[in-house]
């Protein structure tokens, strides 16, 4: 029988393609990743709402992050990612939601897009978006941060896919000045952070950008 190879549909650098690489790792699965803008004629025959990244896996074509991530998990690794535990699968569940309703989306468009455009694109910083956000994500990371000072894992004691999840959101936020300058407070983040940047599985997936601590991440989901 064939190994599984996961085809990744999406933005090469981005947080989303990295926690779906990730969790591929994980499962010892071979993947590759085709370019693929989410604003495509091409994505959005895989996305009907114009997300990426999408994937094909076992003759299937998945969209959203936390579908993929559990079928890939379910289907390639045992489940060995999600608990089996009831109250431990629902706090990897809310951790998981708080990372992509909160998180995410204020850190991304607030911080991170606005480095982007100045970066890539050569416009103005714009400094009035990024000094706006920056109390939203100070107070999101004390939030993280009560949570790490808690348990080992944000499930608990065990490794599960809300730490991939989480790890992928906040690592990009830490290559930044504003985003490094506000976790350095956070000491038991940090280290939090540090420690998990080391599992294999996340060294595998780093960007040559993260080598050098400089920032490229795109929008997706």
């Amino acid at each position: 029988m064939a190994e599984p190879t996961l085809h990744i549909y999406g933005t090469i650098m981005s947080t989303y393609s990295r926690i779906v690489q990730t969790v591929a790792e994980e499962a010892s699965i071979t993947w590759t990743i085709t370019a693929t803008p989410a604003g495509s004629a091409e994505n959005k025959r895989r996305h009907p709402f114009q997300k990426v990244p999408t994937v094909e896996i076992d003759g299937l074509s998945l969209f959203e992050s936390v579908a993929i991530c559990q079928y890939i998990d379910n289907a390639h690794n045992g489940g060995h990612l999600q608990p089996r535990d009831f109250a431990a699968r629902a706090e990897m569940d809310r951790w998981i939601s708080i990372a992509n309703g909160y998180l995410f989306p204020v850190a991304e468009h607030g911080l991170l897009m606005p480095r982007l455009a100045h970066r890539f694109l050569k416009t103005p910083l714009r400094s009035d978006i990024i000094e706006a956000a920056l109390p939203q994500i100070a107070e999101h990371l004390g939030i993280v941060c009560e949570r790490v000072e808690e348990a080992p894992y944000f499930a608990g004691t065990d490794f599960s896919l809300a730490d991939i999840f989480i790890y992928c959101i906040l690592r990009p936020v830490q290559m930044t000045a504003e985003g490094d300058n506000l976790i350095s407070q956070l000491l038991p983040l940090r280290h939090w952070l540090n420690k998990i940047g080391q599992r294999p599985t996340l060294v595998a997936t780093r960007w040559e950008s993260e080598k050098t601590q400089s920032i490229a991440i795109g929008t997706q989901r």
